[in-house]
């Protein structure tokens, strides 16, 4: 090879360095697991529902719909209702079973939202609440409280922040006492289509919500949606955001002042396709982030930062063998043990085989992780049409 091309290809790597593009790798300890799988229908968006864990049980909420070939949208039949479901898991995440005897499966036999009558505990022992929405541009959102680990729920109770409008709420979280708690969501554009991302915060148990924040600007194309929040050991906030096309990628804000006021860091993913989000903190203290991957091959990946999001290292891959891009909407939670459990919506290797899977996954030590560090870039547009999934 001659001087020139040796020099080419070195500006080559760096630039590939620079902008994300590292070389990716895979967990050791990984196993992947079925939560729901139905011959004729179709599981799909963890991360519009919840995955909540206490020690080795966790309960995953998803969408059922009927499946349908389709080119450039879901594959489902949009002529037949869908159902909110539900799966619990006994073994930290090794099986489960599904559970769709629920208030909310078919939204249309559901009361009336009403307001919420008596203060939450956001610290009760087996707490839990999730969020639903209407229309994913202008709401209305309505939450349900459960104080059994999903067992029974109470709901739906309307839901409404003084200060925003028109929101389209997903399960994002930080509990900071009994009756004090800070939820992150979406909210329509001036134009009334979706979104941007805000933070709200209730003191007196869920009884009233106000805006706290705005976090980034509005967007003047696309959206900028469905926010992953972790608090750090230092107290600092970091929330994750999905924005929409020319971008579609993964970007990260902190807050050091409870929400009142972001920082952007930076992109964390090149062009993924887009999806949203799942933020995790390690038990080390390092920040995980999973997503769905929608460009060739399909799956899910991972990322970590060790210095708070600040920079990620390579990206780790824990599936790549979906058949087309509609996948993801991770949820993720860190076991007592340190593993990971990632939850999401898949397809393959069938067209009709779209089902609701998990991957067990340790990530790798810290000096593996560290490797192979990146910059908070993403990868420059890439010039082809990526339906809004």
């Amino acid at each position: 090879m001659s001087t020139k091309h040796l020099f080419v290809a070195a500006v080559a790597c760096a630039t590939c360095a620079a902008w994300g593009w590292a070389q990716t790798a895979r967990p050791a300890d990984l196993s992947n697991v079925v939560v729901f799988k139905e011959p004729g229908r179709y599981g799909g968006w963890p991360a519009n529902h919840g995955l909540w864990q206490w020690g080795g049980e966790l309960v995953a909420g998803f969408q059922v719909c009927w499946y349908k070939p389709a080119t450039n949208d879901h594959a489902i039949d949009r002529s037949k209702p869908s159902e909110h479901w539900q799966a619990r898991s006994l073994d930290g995440g090794k099986t489960w079973s599904v559970e769709n005897r629920l208030p909310f499966a078919v939204e249309k036999e559901e009361p009336r939202a009403a307001p919420l009558a008596e203060p939450l505990d956001f610290t009760a022992p087996d707490f839990a609440l999730m969020f639903l929405f209407g229309s994913m541009h202008v709401g209305p959102s309505r939450f349900y409280a459960s104080a059994d680990r999903c067992r029974t729920w109470r709901g739906p109770f309307a839901f409404s922040v003084e200060g925003v409008d028109r929101i389209a709420a997903r399960t994002d979280l930080v509990v900071l006492g009994p009756r004090d708690c800070l939820m992150f969501g979406s909210a329509a554009k001036a134009d009334a289509k979706e979104g941007r991302v805000f933070c709200a915060r209730t003191t007196d148990g869920g009884l009233r919500w106000r805006l706290l924040s705005l976090i980034g600007g509005e967007p003047k194309e696309g959206f900028t949606i469905m926010p992953s929040t972790v608090r750090l050991p230092g107290g600092a906030l970091l929330t994750a955001v999905r924005n929409g096309k020319f971008r579609n990628d993964i970007t990260l804000f902190r807050s050091d002042d409870t929400g009142q006021t972001w920082s952007e860091l930076g992109a964390a993913t090149g062009d993924i396709g887009g999806n949203p989000p799942a933020l995790v903190l390690l038990q080390d203290g390092r920040v995980c982030l999973t997503y769905g991957y929608r460009r060739k091959p399909c799956g899910v990946r991972a990322k970590l930062s060790d210095d708070e999001g600040k920079t990620w290292g390579s990206e780790i891959v824990l599936r790549d063998d979906g058949l087309t891009g509609d996948l993801g909407y991770p949820r993720s939670v860190v076991r007592p043990d340190g593993r990971v459990l990632s939850v999401y919506y898949f397809n393959g290797p069938r067209d009709e085989d779209r089902t609701i899977q998990g991957t067990l996954w340790t990530p790798p030590p810290r000096a593996a992780a560290d490797g192979s560090r990146v910059f908070n870039a993403a990868r420059p547009a890439v010039p082809r049409e990526t339906p809004q999934l």
